[in-house]
């Protein structure tokens, strides 16, 4: 803090690059473990210490900073996680591994890793500041004690009670772990160094001039948005870490291919535009360059130079603004044609239709048009769209409800009706009902009952909500519906094959010798060849 306060003083850059060199593997590790993926790991961590450097001046003298890092990256990576939901989460993270050797600290940390942001989610922020100095940073026990200003017998006592917390936490998602394998294994693993370069690249990238700016938060934030976006247009939504099964683990392995397909052509992509923006700016500064020179000499040549150069940007502006209306117009049309097959067929409209914008359509035809099943595929990323704003509202009700009643669940879903911020239409809550958590599995949501669709209107591309006294997730109706009766058929297609995957869904095909299994997967291959 003695550097917070420095640097919040004297806008010093070497306090706040001794900041992000001491705090940067913590930071980087929790988004890890939060994003379950390096890039988007990156992104947090730049965007933590941002948000450390703008606020610094109004941090409290005795606040653990530590421990204010670690829930302002798990924050900022759950943002970033809503994000990606809202982009149709398909699959969760599955675990392979079901028995434990618990004296296997990496046997241990293969189990429990999924799980622990949301099991430290669980504690008190008193319990996870403790145990980011005991575990995550491996301070001793005194060092622990004199740093929280506590005896150390009395941090010993709570550190004991937070890892059986955890422990239970564990247990009640199968993953069976002594408090001394848990301790363990986090002290180990939960920290692991960030890339090379990257406390160096967020201490320049946060202090820049003589002032953090909102402007550059602003900015950073957005560089975020975008990264994600791109990157979930085909990918998984981690939305929550909890889940199993063979089948999990097969989706999540081609789901990891699918995406580093489509970060090489977003690579390609980006190199073209960049081109052509570089193009734009070498010309203007060309000009900028010229019309001062032209101050000075007020020659011919000059003027001449001036207006080829004037002439070259016009032509790349005009260029570039020839591209993006014609890239407009072709949008409009494609938007226009996805709504006259929806007037042809009404069965696919839903009420919460009413909550899409005009970037939901536009977002809803990035793909192609040219077959019954692209049509599903745009349909169901509407429905998803206007769904989530539909569980967003659900879940400020629900939060409202369940603060005046005692923290109780509603019995009937009309009884939410008085707690929205406007009146919510009737025939979207007829959409919607209250169920047994079991009916969405693996979302931990909370509680024993849930808010969730009745049904789905496509039972293959559909994304299935649940809302619960814990927050809001989701999950896809094909996997809740096929997960059970493909689970043998992956199986016996490893057995055979020396433990692979296939590369194929189509090579499951003799192997599915039930009618219920022969049904699951005709629908994961029209899923699975639609995302290709």
């Amino acid at each position: 803090m003695e550097l917070v306060r420095e640097f919040a003083r004297n806008n010093s850059q070497a306090a706040f690059a001794e900041l992000v060199r001491r705090h940067v593997n913590l930071v980087y590790s929790v988004a890890r473990r939060c994003t379950g993926h390096d890039g988007d790991a990156q992104d947090v961590t730049q965007a933590v210490f941002i948000l450390l450097a703008r606020k610094a001046g109004g941090l409290r003298a005795g606040t653990l900073l530590p421990g204010w890092l670690y829930e302002t990256t798990r924050f900022t990576a759950a943002r970033l996680l809503r994000t990606n939901a809202r982009r149709h989460a398909r699959e969760q993270e599955a675990y392979m591994q079901s028995t434990l050797n618990e004296n296997d600290a990496a046997a241990a940390w293969a189990q429990l890793s999924p799980h622990l942001e949301t099991a430290m989610s669980k504690l008190s922020e008193q319990d996870r500041a403790l145990l980011v100095l005991r575990f995550y940073q491996n301070k001793s026990g005194p060092e622990t004690a004199a740093t929280l200003g506590i005896r150390e017998d009395a941090a010993h006592k709570r550190v004991t009670r937070a890892i059986e917390k955890l422990r239970k936490f564990f247990a009640e998602r199968g993953v069976v772990l002594s408090g001394v394998a848990i301790a363990g294994a986090v002290s180990v693993h939960s920290v692991q160094a960030a890339p090379a370069g990257l406390a160096a690249m967020i201490s320049s990238t946060a202090f820049s001039g003589t002032t953090i700016t909102t402007a550059a938060i602003l900015a950073a934030t957005k560089a975020i948005v975008m990264t994600t976006f791109q990157k979930a247009i085909v990918t998984t939504t981690l939305i929550a870490a909890v889940g199993g099964g063979i089948f999990e683990a097969q989706q999540n392995f081609r789901l990891r291919d699918q995406n580093q397909k489509l970060q090489q052509q977003q690579s390609l992509l980006t190199a073209q535009v960049q081109q052509l923006g570089q193009s734009l700016a070498d010309a203007t500064n060309r000009l900028a360059s010229s019309l001062a020179a032209n101050d000075r000499t007020k020659t011919n040549s000059r003027d001449a130079e001036l207006l080829k150069l004037r002439g070259e940007v016009t032509q790349l502006r005009a260029a570039a603004n020839d591209s993006t209306d014609a890239t407009a117009r072709q949008w409009l049309v494609k938007v226009n044609k996805l709504k006259q097959k929806l007037e042809q067929t009404p069965n696919a409209r839903i009420p919460e239709f009413q909550f899409l914008t005009d970037q939901d359509w536009l977002n809803a035809v990035k793909g192609n048009l040219n077959s019954d099943t692209d049509y599903r595929i745009a349909f169901s990323a509407l429905r998803g769209e206007a769904q989530n704003k539909a569980a967003s509202m659900l879940k400020q009700a629900l939060t409202a409800y369940m603060k005046d009643n005692e923290q109780q669940f509603p019995a009937d879903i009309n009884q939410l009706q008085t707690y929205f911020s406007s009146p919510m239409d009737n025939s979207i809550l007829q959409e919607w009902e209250i169920a047994p958590a079991s009916t969405v599995k693996s979302l931990g949501m909370g509680g024993d009952v849930i808010i969730t669709q009745k049904a789905a209107v496509d039972d293959v591309f559909d994304t299935r909500y649940g809302i619960g006294p814990n927050g809001l997730g989701s999950t896809d109706f094909l996997h809740q519906e096929i997960s059970d009766a493909m689970n043998p058929v992956f199986a016996a297609f490893r057995t055979a094959h020396d433990g692979q995957w296939p590369a194929d869904q189509t090579q499951l095909l003799p192997y599915a010798t039930t009618p219920e299994q022969q049904a699951a997967l005709q629908k994961l291959i029209l899923r699975d060849s639609a995302n290709r």
